[in-house]
């Protein structure tokens, strides 16, 4: 009695026709084939097709291949039938070689079939006709094993079951491109499903026997289409399933998980456990991931399976309104494959069905890992938990602690603070108050016992009294190592009109960040004092003198500078002398605000002599102003301060840092008008911790982001590996300008090339120099040597000499991103 109702008949080979007959017979008295019937879920071919062709990661289905420890399929579960027999290969005398050989140079064809074969993973058969099983998944375990090693996938097509107990009687295994796809499923689809069936006839068929066991009844070994490589043999359907339930055994049998690494198999009693858990291996890994997608049950609602991938993970998808968008968001998605997928099991608890480990960017460092957008939301969940003040002293606390420890102790620790050689000859020329010396002491010796690379010096007067404190620590020397190249000296604070002097010593970073390199309590404002301090302050900073120093129009000042550090640059700091001008104008900043743009333009907008003259004259001329007396002494004095003057000086564009937001404006933040020198210490530590965090948080957004490129320029694509975020962005702003510049005229002169170049319908030249053997640039305006960034003059000359990449001698460390290393 044939067993195929629908078509697909269960063929036997010549050779074994006797072997059917008695096969049908003992069907035939033993079950009523009759009563029989094939389930119409899985013989319906649009149901086969949808669940049989999903070659989806979270396959849960094989939750009763796991209900035997013994994954292998041995002797005893594979058997091959009385007429063929079991020849092992192996046991012949052969040499070692041989027998380790891999499943990836032994052919199946070559062994032929009922052959015992083992792979990595153990022993198993090569199916054939009359082979016998002692239940269908060991059937499914070998012919998915055969299949792995040929490199095709096979799923199960059909099932006939017994209308009388409802138990298995025939089941049939194909390849997983049987068959075609229906096409009314692919007519009202935008984006169809790749095909990826070819109507391959390649099959197995089992048949339960009365006697318990299944036996193969259909054996088909020949497909219609390319099996795949060795090497992408586990990306197959079947052999995930496989995989899986053998790590599903695998976690059952021992404590997984106990090392914080996902692991294929691994169970989790809910969604959020697996998300805590996950979060928790990104944490120490040190990346952020977010959840992709989710499939829940149209029954209950509930999560079926979830996908979390590294948010790195994808593209952006390109946006037309992005052309309009001036400061468009940052690139984050580069492609990762980092995931995790899991999926529910009957029991209602979820395992991981797929997980990928290997990321395609850099990790975070340590003392980045709290600024990932995942850890976030874990710490906003402790702080709703009342751990916000406390998570906050942790913070602050570990971002100081690391940036200290990677440098280890920087200054020298064996020795005096109070400095007994450099007494002044003289009494202090400002008093402490009552107590004052004490507070100050005890705390800077609780400093230095907290953090033994802290450095204080402190110098007395005639009296023996507390004339000057100079302070610094690891995290300051370090900073000045890397940025000390120009230096501001700021003398323009008082913590009180009554009181001593706050003298900070800042800088710029590689993001354009001020940076404090160590800070100055003056009671004495002598020319001894000041070179009293910049002594010590070398001597913190192991001796490394800056290339410019920036300081306000005093004299004593400028004097010490001279005396202590004779070759190096010296510009009075343009902030300061915009700062004297609030204090002097303030009448005209508060009745004319077109006064105060006029101003700002002159102190901070003009590079060019010839524009800052005529702004200035128009400034005086509009408002009045030519008989000030002090604007007319600072015009005389203007080649100290004014940007357009003296631009072969390197400032590192710090008047622009100063300009968003000074020091001293931020340090007013932090205190009142009656606070004591104690209280201006602290809140002072606290800002400095806010700004150790803050370039911790831009260096934890350059590694995570990349600036948006204007276009597809290789130029542009050079300078965004090279440059950190902030000063890219400015650079590309000069490539875009440069964009409008035209040649005017060339000079040649042996190597040396003169280009005469301006914007597109503008009367100004600027000079470029541009020499073929070193391949070196120089333009008239000087910006290179001001700030330290190309032109965009001197752009356009290395475009119009087809150079495609930035030399590298106009790559300053101190901008780029290795700036640190």
């Amino acid at each position: 009695m044939s067993m195929d109702r629908s078509g697909h008949g269960l063929l036997t080979h010549g050779k074994n026709s006797e072997f059917q007959n008695e096969l049908h017979e003992s069907n035939r008295a033993d079950v009523d084939m009759g009563e029989e019937c094939k389930s119409s879920e899985t013989s319906s071919p649009e149901k086969s097709q949808e669940a049989t062709e999903s070659e989806s990661d979270s396959w849960s289905g094989s939750a009763s291949l796991v209900e035997k420890s013994a994954v292998e399929i041995n002797g005893d579960e594979c058997q091959a039938p009385p007429e063929i027999p079991l020849v092992n290969k192996y046991e012949m005398n052969v040499d070692s070689e041989q027998e380790s050989q891999s499943l990836n140079t032994v052919s199946v064809d070559e062994l032929g079939p009922g052959v015992p074969v083992k792979d990595g993973k153990g022993l198993f058969m090569v199916p054939a006709v009359g082979m016998e099983f002692e239940s269908e998944e060991h059937a499914y375990k070998c012919y998915s094993r055969y299949a792995v090693m040929e490199g095709f996938s096979i799923r199960k097509d059909f099932v006939n079951k017994s209308r009388v107990t409802g138990t298995v009687v025939s089941p049939r295994f194909t390849c997983y491109r049987q068959g075609y796809r229906p096409s009314k499923h692919t007519m009202n689809t935008r984006k169809p499903r790749k095909e990826t069936r070819t109507g391959c006839l390649a099959h197995m068929t089992i048949a339960w026997q009365p006697y318990g066991k299944f036996c193969v009844t259909n054996f088909e070994n020949k497909h219609n289409h390319e099996f795949v490589n060795p090497s992408t043999a586990h990306l197959l359907p079947s052999q995930k399933r496989l995989a899986f339930a053998e790590a599903v055994e695998a976690d059952l049998a021992s404590s997984s998980g106990v090392d914080g690494v996902p692991k294929l198999g691994m169970g989790f009693e809910s969604e959020d456990h697996a998300y805590e858990f996950y979060n928790s291996y990104a944490g120490k890994v040190g990346f952020s991931f977010r959840k992709d997608y989710v499939n829940r049950s149209k029954i209950d609602g509930a999560v079926v399976s979830r996908r979390f991938t590294c948010f790195r993970e994808g593209f952006r998808q390109k946006d037309k309104r992005d052309l309009n968008i001036k400061r468009p968001r940052k690139e984050t998605r580069i492609g990762c494959l980092a995931q995790l997928v899991i999926s529910r099991q009957s029991d209602g608890s979820y395992r991981v069905t797929n997980f990928e480990e290997k990321h395609n960017h850099e990790l975070v460092a340590a003392c980045q890992i709290r600024m990932l957008r995942s850890q976030k939301q874990l710490v906003a969940a402790q702080i709703a938990e009342g751990n916000a003040i406390e998570g906050r002293k942790i913070q602050l606390k570990s971002a100081y602690e690391v940036s200290c420890n990677s440098i280890g102790d920087c200054v020298d620790h064996e020795y005096d603070p109070v400095d007994q050689r450099s007494k002044l000859i003289s009494k202090c020329t400002r008093e402490m108050r009552d107590g004052e010396a004490e507070k100050i002491q005890q705390y800077f010796q609780s400093k230095k016992v907290k953090n033994p690379s802290f450095f204080y010096a402190i110098q007395l007067d005639a009296d023996n009294q507390i004339a000057n404190i100079f302070w610094t620590d690891a995290k300051m020397v370090m900073d000045y190592s890397d940025f000390g190249d120009v230096l501001c000296f700021d003398t323009t604070y008082r913590i009180s009109e009554d009181c001593h002097l706050f003298s900070p010593f800042v800088g710029v970073n590689h993001h354009k960040q001020m940076v404090i390199f160590g800070a100055a309590l003056l009671y004495d404002e002598t020319v001894d004092s000041f070179k009293w301090l910049f002594q010590k302050f070398l001597e913190a900073m192991s001796g490394k003198k800056p290339k410019t120093i920036l300081t306000d129009q005093d004299e004593i000042v400028s004097e010490a500078i001279s005396s202590i550090l004779p070759d190096i640059n010296q510009r009075v700091c343009v902030w300061h002398v915009y700062q004297r001008a609030l204090k002097q104008l303030s009448h005209m900043f508060i009745g004319s605000p077109p006064f105060v743009n006029d101003l700002l333009s002159c102190f901070f907008d003009l590079e060019e002599e010839e524009d800052f003259i005529a702004s200035w004259n128009h400034m005086m001329d509009l408002h009045g102003l030519w008989g000030n007396e002090w604007l007319n002494k600072i015009f005389e004095t203007r080649e100290q301060w004014a940007i357009a003057y003296k631009r072969h000086i390197f400032c590192a564009d710090i008047k622009s840092v100063q300009l968003r937001g000074s020091f001293i404006l931020n340090l007013k933040k932090y205190l009142k008008s009656d606070s004591d020198v104690l209280s201006f210490l602290k809140q002072l530590g606290k800002m400095v911790n806010d700004w150790h965090y803050n370039e911790l948080e831009a260096n934890y957004d350059m590694s995570q982001n990349m600036p948006k490129l204007m276009g597809d320029v290789i130029l542009l694509k050079h300078a965004r590996d090279a440059y950190t975020p902030r000063i890219f962005e400015l650079f590309q702003q000069e490539y875009e300008t440069c964009l409008n510049i035209v040649v005017n005229q060339c000079i040649e002169n042996g190597s040396l090339l003169e280009y005469k170049v301006s914007i597109y319908g503008q009367p100004r030249e600027y000079t470029v120099s541009y020499n073929l053997s070193n391949n070196t640039v120089c333009c008239s305006c000087m910006k290179f040597e001001f700030i330290g960034m190309l032109c965009s003059h001197a752009l356009k000359v290395l475009d119009y000499s087809n150079i495609r990449l930035l030399p590298s001698q106009y790559i300053l460390k101190r901008w780029t991103r290795e700036a640190r290393v």
